[in-house]
């Protein structure tokens, strides 16, 4: 490995527990996801991408879904948690984007589980699901 390339993943591991900071994960967490992080190109590619331009590459998928298809499903899902406001991530971007970070990584070992989620659960009280 290069002193640039070196330099890189110092930069993307701080930047993640600085996103595990604020979403209110703690050091252990944050390590554990990095490590995770580190065996997925993938994710990898996404978590660098979006430090880099502060938007989503979307070029990685799992099973069909991209980062921006899980955010937009719990994004939905949330709704649904509205009236408890503890409990609400509409105000904490970093923890969706972590949350998200972290469904796609399990999606990796065993995706079957997260589809029927994202297919059936759309944080709607109307029998309206994703095809």
């Amino acid at each position: 490995m290069t002193e640039e390339q070196r330099k890189a993943f110092e930069a993307l591991k701080k930047f993640v527990n600085n996103l595990c900071e604020k979403a209110e994960k703690d050091q252990e967490y944050a390590e554990k996801l990095w490590s995770r992080v580190l065996r997925s190109e993938g994710v990898l590619k996404e978590i660098a991408y979006y430090h880099d331009t502060g938007n989503f590459w979307d070029g990685y998928a799992v099973a069909g879904f991209h980062l921006t298809d899980i955010l937009v499903w719990q994004v939905d899902h949330f709704k649904a948690y509205m009236d408890r406001r503890e409990e609400m991530n509409r105000y904490r971007t970093e923890r969706l984007f972590i949350e998200s970070i972290e469904v796609l990584l399990n999606m990796e070992e065993d995706p079957e589980p997260y589809i029927r989620k994202m297919r059936d659960e759309s944080g709607t009280d109307f029998d309206q699901r994703m095809v």
